[in-house]
């Protein structure tokens, strides 16, 4: 594919996890994605972090996700106007929100394994990766 994959925590979650339902699911799409830039929204990687902070393991998870190359994208200057329209509109959880403005931004496909979120990045327009 050769292009920018915006990854919801999902999938990131999954993949550092060997026992969560999706990681076999996880581990085949970010092989699949090899040659892509991986991306994630500021927020939606501490969201990712948070767990293991509570564990004390912030570090090595956070090791584990620069060495899978993912590079974190903070929020667009004037994005809180286009976030709150799209929760009121979408009813969409904040972090989701972000998500998809982080793959309109880069226009980006995403990678997520929620079902919902998926639904709304499809309507709008971006393409959906769940192998």
């Amino acid at each position: 594919m050769a292009g920018v994959i915006v990854l919801d925590a999902s999938v990131v979650i999954a993949y550092l996890d060997a026992h969560d339902a999706h990681h076999r699911r996880a581990v085949t799409l970010l092989e699949h994605a090899a040659d892509d830039e991986l991306a994630m929204s500021a927020l939606t990687l501490a969201e990712v972090l948070v767990a293991p902070a509570r564990a004390g393991r912030l570090d090595d998870v956070h090791a584990s996700v620069a060495e899978l190359g993912i590079i974190e994208q903070p929020l667009p200057h004037g994005s809180a106007v286009r976030l709150a329209a799209r929760r009121a509109r979408t009813g969409l959880r904040m972090p989701d929100c972000c998500v998809l403005l982080a793959a309109e931004e880069a226009s980006a496909a995403l990678a997520t394994f929620d079902d919902r979120l998926a639904r709304e990045a499809a309507a709008a327009g971006i393409e959906v990766l769940r192998s």
